[in-house]
């Protein structure tokens, strides 16, 4: 297995490990809390990401909920086969506090090149390192600090609808794999002008700029309330009345067999995770479909996969030879 040639995503100058980080001739960037720190600017669009992650650093981690939904759906996502896996580089985009980042270097031999452009990497670190097979990064899916085409797997999973420009997104994923290495998305769908309709669009241009400890607090304060209120809407008119209740999709998004503590966690998390984020652009799978054609990718599907009981949109491909 090749070593990945890490760059300068601002300058294109290469940049070697050193004591300090990475350095290059002109610029050094800083290693600090298990991740390089390759960003111009701490402070970003992702910050809410930031905070949610190292505030729930463990709650969506498989082994540290003797759970395996992380696990269903990273395999259910990719239709990769583990022993397969033995020696390639992988990328992660938006890694998050490491839930899919786990399931690699517990499950395969990958050697796992996971970035997210939040501090979450903190968070990141702190679940899945030291490892000798994890290389973290702190940097933009826009301004990835890899030289392209270097990857042979590379996955980003409930990302792109966060980003301010989804289709870039795309085709700075698809820039990073080698010919022949296979893409693979999850994201948001978008299926109709039903999809709007709800709490989360009608309350966000309030939310994702209100300070981000007021925010937790208010959910916090008020997550039973939420929870017991999403319950009785359901009983009276399931989806058609839920989506009017200003909380996450319980019966539709967490898992059914968990103490009501645990319960109540996810509920605060993936609240939050509704509300604070700047961007929420949901797709449909056809546009991203074509978007991966467009940028070079063959054998391309799209479809809403199955894990567990839930849903998710993907979109995978092998990028073409040259």
């Amino acid at each position: 297995m090749m070593p990945v040639q890490l760059i300068n995503p601002f300058s294109g100058e290469p940049l070697q490990i050193s004591e300090a980080g990475l350095s290059g001739i002109n610029h050094t960037f800083p290693f600090t809390k298990g991740a390089f720190r390759v960003v111009e600017d701490q402070k970003n669009y992702t910050d809410n990401f930031g905070f949610q992650w190292n505030k729930f650093a463990a709650t969506q981690i498989d082994k540290a909920n003797a759970g395996s939904l992380s696990y269903k759906r990273f395999m259910a996502a990719t239709g990769w086969d583990k022993q397969d896996l033995e020696g390639v580089n992988m990328l992660e985009v938006g890694s998050g506090a490491g839930r899919f980042t786990q399931i690699v270097l517990d499950h395969t031999k990958a050697d796992l090149y996971s970035v997210d452009y939040s501090n979450a990497v903190e968070a990141n670190y702190k679940n899945n390192g030291p490892n000798e097979r994890l290389h973290l990064f702190q940097a933009s899916i826009y301004d990835l600090p890899f030289a392209p085409a270097q990857f042979d797997k590379v996955f980003c999973f409930g990302v792109l609808q966060h980003t301010p420009d989804v289709e870039k997104s795309v085709a700075s994923l698809i820039k990073m794999a080698k010919p022949g290495a296979e893409v693979v998305v999850d994201f948001y769908p978008i299926n109709g002008w039903w999809t709007k309709l709800h709490a989360k669009y009608i309350f966000r241009p309030f939310t994702k700029n209100m300070d981000q400890q007021t925010l937790y607090n208010r959910i916090e304060k008020n997550a039973d309330l939420l929870i017991k209120s999403y319950r009785v809407a359901a009983k009276i008119g399931g989806n058609a009345l839920t989506r009017f209740v200003p909380v996450c999709d319980i019966n539709g998004t967490l898992p059914s067999d968990v103490s009501p503590d645990v319960l109540k966690e996810m509920v605060i998390l993936d609240t939050f995770d509704m509300f604070s984020p700047q961007y929420d652009q949901p797709q449909k799978i056809s546009t991203v479909v074509n978007w991966f054609k467009k940028y070079g990718m063959e054998n391309v599907s799209g479809e809403m996969v199955v894990y567990d009981q839930f849903k998710a949109a993907v979109v995978k491909g092998v990028k073409k030879a040259i």
